[in-house]
């Protein structure tokens, strides 16, 4: 398939901006349970903020990917059988959410209702993970995208980055949950790395369902291909495949392996609790995941390719 850059900014921003919010409340649960530190309320309005940030950063991106950005709104009507739909759906609903958990916050004596608030974000936060995942996972075509991996990538890979960001905060506004934190995310970023090598070896297994006789509908034993059937490109062939060279393909792939958890791990462990060296450690993180999704999307090879394979 061919990466929409679109695409690639909403998945990663709301992944992230949905794993700090869940960094936010389980910490807060910690907190009323008496296993952490409780953090100042600042901390939480501004991890609330900065949540709410990533959410809408992702969603103004996926509207570059519509054709007609003005009838945005008709996404969300066929809720009953699209995933597409649901997300549209859930999106908002979480953003509004996490904006009253903020605000609960804010208030002096919100603090009383924020865990409530912040319980039905959760669910709306995993929600919205099953959502855009299924998106990808209910085609039953695309092999790679077609396995109980893609959902449990989605949420290991954004709680993980959402994390590695919620602890550079709290190095910054609250150094007593620092550590918790850190240590949170170094177990997601494990976590997710290893679901995405097991969905790696998973689908270097895989065989083609389709062959070039089932794709033109030719019961034929021997068919060979020796043109397109037009001169130049069209729809089929800029959408469907990402046209790079096998070597690019793998040097991204090589590249998210390293920048997704082993280089922001070492940043993590030997941080020591420093700003910076936290920040650096999402954004290493974030730039991992940019690589990771595209080659999520170009790695899913498309049936149709199976004809549009030579070129004239």
């Amino acid at each position: 398939m061919n990466p929409a850059w679109s695409v690639i900014l909403l998945t990663t921003l709301i992944g992230a901006g949905q794993g700090l919010f869940l960094a936010l409340y389980a910490l807060e649960v910690g907190a009323a349970a008496g296993v952490l530190g409780a953090p100042g309320r600042m901390f939480y309005v501004t991890g609330a903020a900065l949540s709410l940030v990533l959410l809408a950063a992702g969603l103004f991106a996926s509207f570059f990917h519509l054709g007609h950005p003005a009838r945005a709104w008709r996404s969300a009507a066929k809720w009953r059988t699209s995933w597409l739909s649901r997300e549209a759906i859930v999106l908002p609903a979480f953003i509004g959410c996490v904006f009253v958990y903020g605000g609960a916050h804010h208030l002096p004596t919100g603090e009383r209702s924020s865990l409530w608030i912040g319980a039905a974000a959760s669910v709306l936060c995993l929600a919205l993970f099953v959502c855009t995942a299924m998106i990808y996972a209910c085609v039953k075509f695309l092999q790679e995208w077609h396995t109980t991996l893609t959902p449990l990538n989605y949420f290991l890979l954004g709680t993980a980055s959402g994390f590695t960001l919620a602890a550079s905060l709290a190095a910054l506004a609250a150094p007593g949950a620092s550590t918790a934190l850190v240590l949170a995310a170094l177990a997601l970023g494990a976590l997710a790395y290893l679901g995405r090598l097991a969905a790696l070896r998973r689908n270097a297994r895989l065989r083609p369902i389709s062959t070039l006789a089932t794709a033109i509908g030719i019961k034929h034993p021997r068919i060979t291909q020796i043109a397109q059937g037009f001169m130049g490109g069209s729809f089929n062939t800029r959408e469907f495949f990402h046209g790079r060279p096998r070597e690019i393909v793998r040097a991204v792939r090589w590249s998210f392996l390293v920048l997704v958890f082993p280089l922001p791990a070492l940043l993590l462990a030997c941080g020591g609790g420093s700003v910076p060296v936290l920040v650096a450690a999402f954004l290493v993180q974030y730039a991992g995941l940019l690589a990771e999704r595209w080659y999520f999307f170009a790695e899913a090879n498309h049936p149709q390719n199976l004809y549009y394979q030579a070129i004239s």
